[in-house]
Order: C-alpha cells, then structure tokens, then sequence
C-alpha cells in the first residue's frame, strides 16, 4: 500500500505521516513509498488510536477488493491467432502462489505490480501463438528476482502453522514466537499494535502478552515448565531441589558445624582444627575468613562452618537451609552446661543431626570431666563410655590433645550417614555469609550442596541473580570449579543475598533472568507459612507433631506446664517442647520457632515490641497465658485444628474491569481502572451490581509492557488473576489484604 494511502485514510499530509514513521521504529526507510498491507494497517490503527482518528471500516478492505478485480481480469479469456479460445495466463506468477493468495485470509501484499508490463502487452503475447521457448523462458528468469523483491512473499508461504499446542518460556522474542507458532513476524508485530504493544522483531515479550495475541492469531500456547521450582526456591525447599536418582550419587564430605556457649571455646578449637590441615600449612595460603573451610584428614575431606554462634545457624535454618549434616557441642571443663549450651542443643536436635559432644579445656586444673558426663545425661545425652550412644570427646585447642579423635569420630559418622551428592549436575549451593565489597561488589560465601559450581555459570540466588565471576576457597586459592560440599566465596551477583538463600546453576543468563523476575512475582503471593497455615496443616492430617517453644516464669510452672503438655495429643498428632526455659520471650525463641515450624507459647513472662516485629516478619504466632489450664485447652483446640488465628481485614482499593483479554480455566488476563486506593497483588472479591459473585487472587500486576508493584488511584493496568468465577467487563474487583 501507498504511503499517500496511509496519508489520506489518516487525514494527514505526508510530511506529517514521515513525522509519525520517524518517532517510532516500524522498519519504513526514508526513500520507501509503499508498505506491507497488513503493516500499514497496523500503523494505521496504531496512529488511529494515538491520535483519535475515525478510519472508515472500508479502508481495511479495499486491498482485498482490488486484488479480486485483479485476478478476475488476470483470468479473461481472449481469442487467438487459432481456432476456439484461449486463457491467458501469467506465466510469471506460479500457480501455487495464487492459490495461496486465494485461500489467506489477510491481505497480505495481495498488490501484484509488474513495472513496464501491462495486461495490453500480456493479450499481445499470447496472440503471437508459438514464438518459441526462449522467450518465456526469458519472462520467467526476469519476472523470479521480482517475486523475491516482494517482500518475502514467496519465502513467507513456506512457514506453517504449528498444529496443536505451543509451548513457550516465560520470556520470548517477537521472531522466536512467530517461529513457534508457525506464523509471519509481520503478523505477530501488528497483532501486538491491535493491542496497544510496539515491539521489534528482536523484542522480548512475557508469556501473558504472547497468550493474548496468541488467541488473536488463533494459537494455542501453553507456559513452558521451568526447570527450576520456583515455589521450593522461594521457600528455600532444598530438600525437594536436592532430589536426585539415587545410582549417580556418589560420596561427599560432610559438613559440620561447632555449636556451644560463647566462652566455651569454639573459636580456639576452630582454629586448632585448622592447623591440623597438612594440605594448608604445605601450600603456606594466606588464610581468609570466609564463614567456611574445608581440612584434609587421612586423605578425607571436612567441611566446617565458622559461623558466630548458634545464632546464624538457627537463621539459616529459619530460612530453610538444612546444610549441616553433624553438630559438635562445646561444653567447658570448668563450667559445664549453660543457658546458651541448652538453647544450642535445641537447635541442634529439632535440626535432626547427630551430635558429638567435645568437652573442651580440660587441660584446666578445675576441669571435672565426670560431673560433666553426669550433667550431659541429665539432658538425655549418655556418653559412650557410659553405655550410651554419644561420642563425648576430652578435647584442649591449647595443647592439641583430644582433635585426631574428634576427626575420626566426624569420619566415622560421615561413613555411617552416607552423605552424598550429584557432581555431574548443575551446581546447587548454599549461602551462609554474604557482604557489599566496595571494589569487588557483592560477595557471598557457599557451600555447595550437590553439583558443580564453574566459572562463568549463570544462576539465580534468592531474589536475585547472577553469573559467577571468581572463586576462591579459605586458604586464598583461585578455583575454577567447586564440588559437593566444598566452601567458596564466589563473586558476580546483582545484589547483596541473605543468609540461607540457595543458589541454583541455570542454562544461561536470559533463563536466570526469567526464573529471577518469577520470584519476585511469586514473592508477592508466596508468603512464608504462618500460624494460619500451620492451622490448615494440622486439620488437614498433614501434620503428625505439634511443635512448642515454653518459656515460663519459675522453673516449677515451666515443669508442671511440660509435663502437661507431654501427655496432651490426639490420634496421629503428638506435642513436642522443642525448647523449655524460664526468662522472657526472646529473638532467638523466634527463630528456633521459625526454624522449627513451631508455636512459642508464654506463661506469665513478658514479650517486648522488638520481639513481637520478629515474630510477624518470621511467620511466628506467640500465644500469652496467666491459667495453665487455658494453655492446655487451646493446645487441645490446637491439634483438632480448631483454633483459628485473629485476622482483620484491610480493604486496599478497588477496580473497574475495562477489559478481558484472555480466559483460561480459572486463569484470566483484564485489564481495568483504578477507583479508588490502590491495587496490589492480593486476594479480591468480584462484585457486580450490589452483589458478590466470586473470589480471587491478583498473581501480576502490569502497565503497558512493565510489571508494577501496585497501581494507584486514576491509573489503568492489566492483571493476572486466579478467579472462581469468570470475570465480565464492568465488574468491580475490591483487593483486600488479611492480617493476623
């Protein structure tokens, strides 16, 4: 079509048409005065809509109409130098190519223009009879470059269409669906501008925006699985994400983390521990601290957490990440079992690990080594030596005695346990320490979970994401690679991740980018499991132990309370005190509650403001008593399922539905404007009229090609919902938010 076309349909000038093509990038160069049909009609709706423009129905079908007249006069039947008649047909056009023509159902470059042949000159040449194969051979080899200049139209025809379902990432370029779905680019590009998207042949557009002009085109299209479970990386499930076919694993080392009192000593057998590495002190590294090393001992590898107190450990664990496979618990020769040595060896059991218990400074002339066994066997830890089934290990960092034996314990357990890995997948790791480096950006330290980690892999962590830069281990050494259960400190992340994030390898950036913006989406409906959903879960069966975290005021409450509590429990469901101590609700309560997917319960103690914040950031519901009978009846409630949490309900805005773009079982696409507050991604109610007719949840938010986090009053947005009922142009969709 002729840009003065475009010009006219557009009551426009042509200068002023130039102007349009020049502001936006439609691929028209400055000399062309012809474009597509099916592009000119596009850029004709698009500046249509722009600029409030009427087009008159009939400038979209007069192409069509043309061609038609075109082919019939192609089709006449003229007389010849012979006898009868004869159909003059156009040996420059193939006969496949109008067929096509005739079966498309968009006028696509239907315009056939020969440049010095006309249908006079056409008749002329079939009268002449039999001039010899030379000439038509000519036309043939003058008129193919020509059918090659149209646009593609010849190649265009050899694209099919895709039969059956789609399937397509969660990212996709323009060229890379029109491929796919077996469609021409071109179309793709104006199904876009129908709605309101200008994109290039190399734009990327998200699988929402392609499900839309997927429909248009008649396309059905289904969201490619990610290789990645977004929900268990949000979650940090690393359980789930480490699951494996058990005939490729192979062993690794273990990892073990030192747990005790601060003054017991952690640090000194730490260190102690380090200098029995021959392989360090050989190779004269310099030491960095990293939050992780890894020793040598009798050619087997172990890997130690150097991580301040039980403290981060429990926050790890509170964010999902079960890394440690053996615990050693400090005890001092000289003061035997402290607060802390108790809160220490909660974390340590409800974690599930075997425990080594290493009696430290016994070189001191006020050691007592066998009160000390008698005060471990009071908290159910019997020595070895006793007739139990606890290693229970006289160590002195200060005069080396006791390590070797240690060692040997952690080796001896690591046989015993089998702990093992995948070195041959794609690597997946854990953070336990991580910084802002002013020259070298952001860092994190790792432990490598299963797989491989290499230079230059791409991979997503927590909410961000990244491609590995450098390694290095604790003695300094640059590494190209990291196996199971190696500790590195790896550069090349976006932003700063937190303790306990796992770190997973991707195929590439562009699918680490795609999984990474799922998360953020995912983030804004997946929150962390809470009281609620411990509720649902202990109703549902789907729990077999109630756990509790008792802090009392006396120790004769805190034992009558735990007695009690000892004998309540229902058919399939027990109570578990995962940690009883008398003082005030502390953060670290919170955290093991967190950590433990536990309920703190406190009996005439105090819960201070800062304590409280905790618990609503973590998930964790505190429940406050003065009768001990009241405690022991909601705990009953509690394990029938009965006992619902305190929640109100805060309305946050509402929207009026302009428009659906896509329906698919209880998955919709609309798009809408904003009345009043704002829109967030959170559960809705569909009303229409004075009545409500469903129920959903907002899972994106976006505004023209961009995801948003909220939409605010007189603003338009598209969204993605999950309704129980099929939403309709009008409705008013009233986004409210529940808080316990």
């Amino acid at each position: 079509m002729r840009l003065v076309q475009l010009a006219k349909a557009l009551n426009m000038t042509g200068q002023q048409l130039r102007h349009e093509l020049m502001e936006v990038d439609f691929g028209i160069k400055p000399t062309d005065r012809e474009v597509p049909d099916n592009l000119a009609q596009g850029i004709v709706r698009f500046l249509a809509k722009k600029h409030h423009i009427t087009v008159p129905p009939a400038f979209f079908g007069e192409e069509e109409e043309g061609s038609q007249l075109q082919e019939q006069q192609e089709n006449d039947v003229l007389p010849s130098d012979g006898s009868g008649e004869q159909e003059i047909v156009d040996e420059r056009i193939p006969k496949e190519q109008k067929q096509d023509r005739k079966q498309d159902s968009l006028p696509v470059l239907r315009k056939l223009s020969l440049d010095g042949v006309s249908l006079h000159s056409l008749q002329q040449e079939a009268q002449k009879g039999q001039t010899g194969e030379s000439t038509e051979e000519k036309n043939k080899v003058r008129i193919m470059p020509r059918q090659k200049r149209m646009s593609g139209t010849v190649l265009q025809e050899q694209i099919k269409r895709k039969e059956g379902v789609v399937v397509i990432p969660q990212q996709i370029s323009v060229k890379e669906f029109a491929e796919k779905a077996g469609v021409q680019v071109p179309d793709v590009i104006q199904a876009l501008m129908k709605n309101g998207v200008l994109a290039t042949i190399n734009q990327t557009i998200d699988f929402d925006t392609a499900a839309i002009i997927a429909a248009d085109l008649g396309v059905d299209v289904q969201r490619e699985q990610e290789k990645a479970n977004v929900e268990d990386l949000f979650h940090r499930n690393l359980k789930e994400l480490l699951k494996d076919d058990p005939d490729v694993l192979v062993s690794r080392p273990p990892i073990v983390v030192i747990m005790g009192h601060v003054d017991h000593g952690k640090t000194s057998l730490l260190d102690a521990i380090r200098h029995t590495d021959v392989v360090a002190t050989e190779s004269g590294g310099i030491t960095q601290h990293i939050g992780a090393y890894q020793i040598i001992h009798n050619e087997k590898a172990i890997t130690f957490l150097d991580t301040p107190g039980h403290e981060a450990f429990t926050a790890m664990r509170a964010r999902g990440a079960q890394i440690t496979d053996i615990a050693v618990l400090v005890v001092a020769a000289d003061e035997g079992m402290k607060e802390t040595t108790h809160e220490a060896l909660a974390h340590i059991r409800d974690a599930g690990v075997p425990i080594i218990v290493a009696i430290t400074k016994v070189d001191k002339p006020e050691a007592d080594l066998d009160r000390i066994k008698g005060e471990l066997a009071g908290y159910e830890l019997q020595p070895e030596e006793w007739g139990g089934s606890t290693p229970v290990i006289a160590c002195s960092a200060l005069k080396k005695q006791g390590l070797n034996e240690l060692l040997e314990h952690i080796l001896l357990i690591a046989e015993m346990e089998e702990f093992k890995a995948n070195p041959a997948r794609p690597g997946i790791a854990t953070v336990i320490e991580s910084h802002l480096n002013p020259s070298l950006g952001s860092l994190a330290t790792v432990i490598v979970n299963t797989g491989t980690l290499h230079i230059g892999d791409s991979f997503i962590c927590g909410k961000t994401f990244g491609k590995v830069r450098s390694m290095m281990d604790a003695h300094g050494e640059r590494l190209f690679e990291a196996a199971p259960s190696a500790a590195v400190q790896i550069s090349g992340i976006q932003n700063v991740p937190d303790t306990g994030d796992i770190l997973q390898v991707m195929s590439s950036e562009k699918e680490a980018r795609g999984v990474h913006e799922q998360l953020l989406r995912t983030a804004e409906h997946l929150q962390k499991r809470g009281f609620s959903d411990l509720v649902a879960r202990l109703s549902e069966g789907k729990l077999t132990q109630l756990k509790i975290v008792l802090k009392a005021d006396a120790h004769g409450s805190l034992e009558a309370i735990s007695e009690a509590l000892h004998k309540q429990g229902i058919e399939k469901v027990s109570v578990k005190v995962i940690h009883g101590a008398v003082g005030a609700v502390s953060e670290s309560d919170v955290m093991l509650a967190s950590a433990g997917d536990a309920v703190v319960m406190a009996f005439h103690v105090p819960v201070s403001v800062s304590v409280r914040k905790v618990a609503q950031s973590q998930g964790v519901e505190i429940r406050e008593y003065d009768v001990i009978y009241t405690l022991l009846d909601e705990v009953n409630d509690l394990l029938k399922g009965l006992l619902e949490p305190e929640e109100t309900e805060k309305i946050l805005g509402h929207l009026e539905v302009k428009g659906i773009f896509l329906k698919k079982g209880s998955e919709q696409l609309i798009g809408g404007r904003v009345l009043d507050g704002i829109i967030k991604r959170v559960p809705f109610r569909i009303q229409r009229g004075k009545e409500e007719v469903g129920t959903g949840r907002i899972t994106s938010l976006r505004k023209v090609d961009k995801d948003i986090k909220e939409a605010k009053e007189g603003s338009e947005c598209g969204m993605r919902v999950d309704a129980t009922f099929a939403i309709e142009e009008g409705d008013i969709i009233e986004a409210f938010l529940m808080t316990q």
